[in-house]
């Protein structure tokens, strides 16, 4: 055991806190994860035992998201040539799947390029095809897919619809929000990419990383019946008040939608969805069981709060770090050493000049709520490995945190009024750096609280 662990309780805590997140990102490994829940008996290829289809003509893939390419390389491993041929939309500067059965193509993200829309119209062919030979479609779906693959309603370009994007996720909108506008955009969102391959058999494994796990968000629902509308499309952007900024032609689209003079997105019960299976395999929760049996192996009392945490994240953090510090004082809702586990998505509305991500945010908050506390860590971070648009997956702070930052002549509430905790971190140290993971399910937030004595094995 280090001594100086043992003497520096925050240290202590900080490294729990970082051994705990890694825990949960292993156990979302999408190839894991598909692995675990199908298998390929004789020619059926199976779901959780309760969904067969038969794949012995082979099939076509279509995979989209953060974890498009570990997804693809469990179905190649699986199926081996089985797979016709497939398509996987990946975030550029992901790390390279192994494939050779699967066509990558990296896109963008969290706005839609020339790759998305490569990988979109790829995607589309794929399903026609399918649909022409009889053939099923297994699509792989995980978070991040609304932008990487994308195929634009006629008369809308890649501008307008990384305009709307831009301006809805600084709104404070959130995801649900955001893609009740994106699937009205689209030729693959909101079940139209089932559509397209109906009515042969349609298989999607889903890794959530949504808030709730609601399967026609996630990745905005392609293979989903979507039941929202054009008018709930356009009552997002009158709420946020950017329908007036939104480019023209996307308000007149709208606006037809609205009119009916434009298909709506295939609603449930629609005949196109009666041979269509999805499956979810992992989400939040999942990475959340994980870390909760971990800190349990490590003799810490352990609790999961929620797996829905929403909300600005300055204020997320206020919560987060009141419990723990109930927990250091009063052994409420569990005694210390404890590790309180949170997952979800919070929002952050951009008022300030600076540069940051919800996970840096909520980790600068809780900096300042727990100014002076000895032995109380917290974390906030993205699954992915991507907060905001930068460069690390969020941070980790304690209650020397705030101390180390007025030493160096800098004011933490300062930099949360400019939204620039990416700066802050920047300046005094915390960033948790693990590169593109591979995955997406969400944010992890989570409080250690150590106690003195307490020595981890």
């Amino acid at each position: 055991m280090n001594k100086n662990l043992v003497n520096d309780r925050n240290k202590l805590a900080r490294k729990i806190a970082m051994t705990l997140l890694l825990e949960g990102i292993r156990a979302v490994d999408p190839k894991r994860l598909v692995l675990e829940k199908i298998k390929l008996v004789g020619h059926n290829l199976m779901a959780d035992n309760d969904c067969i289809v038969d794949v012995g003509r082979g099939f076509y893939v279509v995979a989209l998201g953060k974890a498009a390419g570990r997804m693809a390389e469990a179905v190649e491993q699986l199926a081996g040539d089985l797979v016709r041929g497939g398509v996987a939309a990946l975030p550029r500067g992901a790390p390279i799947a192994e494939l050779t059965r699967i066509e990558q193509v990296e896109a963008g993200h969290p706005y839609p390029d020339e790759g998305s829309v490569k990988a979109g119209m790829l995607a589309l062919k794929l399903a026609r095809k399918a649909k022409e030979e009889g053939k099923p479609l297994l699509v792989l779906i995980s978070g991040g897919g609304s932008a990487l693959m994308e195929v634009p309603i006629p008369g809308l370009s890649l501008e307008d619809l990384s305009t709307v994007t831009d301006l809805l996720l600084k709104s404070g909108a959130t995801i649900a929000e955001v893609n009740t506008v994106r699937k009205h955009l689209s030729l693959l969102k909101g079940g139209r990419l089932a559509a397209a391959a109906s009515p042969s058999p349609v298989l999607s494994l889903v890794i959530s990383d949504v808030v709730g796990d609601k399967l026609d968000i996630i990745a905005s629902g392609p293979t989903v019946p979507d039941p929202t509308t054009f008018m709930d499309a356009r009552t997002v952007l009158e709420h946020y008040g950017i329908l007036g900024k939104v480019p023209f032609k996307i308000r007149e689209l709208i606006e037809s939608g609205v009119d009916g003079k434009l298909p709506e997105t295939p609603k449930p019960g629609d005949p196109c969805f009666g041979q269509v299976h999805n499956v979810l395999i992992g989400s939040n929760l999942t990475a959340l069981r994980a870390m909760d049996a971990y800190a349990k192996r490590m003799g810490l009392n352990s609790l999961i709060l929620t797996s829905m945490l929403q909300g600005e994240a300055r204020e997320a953090a206020k919560f987060l770090t009141a419990v723990a510090l109930e927990v250091k004082r009063s052994s409420i809702p569990i005694p210390p050493p404890a590790v309180i586990l949170c997952g979800g998505e919070t929002t952050v509305t951009v008022r300030g000049g600076g540069k940051g991500g919800r996970n840096q945010e909520f980790a600068l908050s809780a900096a300042i709520q727990i100014a002076g506390e000895e032995g109380i860590a917290i974390a906030a971070m993205g699954s992915d490995g991507i907060d905001g648009p930068t460069d690390v997956a969020g941070a980790v702070v304690d209650g020397k945190t705030v101390e180390k930052s007025v030493k160096l002549g800098l004011k933490p509430a300062d930099f949360l009024g400019n939204n620039d905790s990416y700066g802050f971190f920047k300046s005094i140290g915390g960033h948790i750096i693990t590169g593109p993971t591979g995955t997406n399910v969400n944010d992890f937030y989570l409080a250690v609280i150590v106690t003195e004595g307490y020595l981890l094995f």
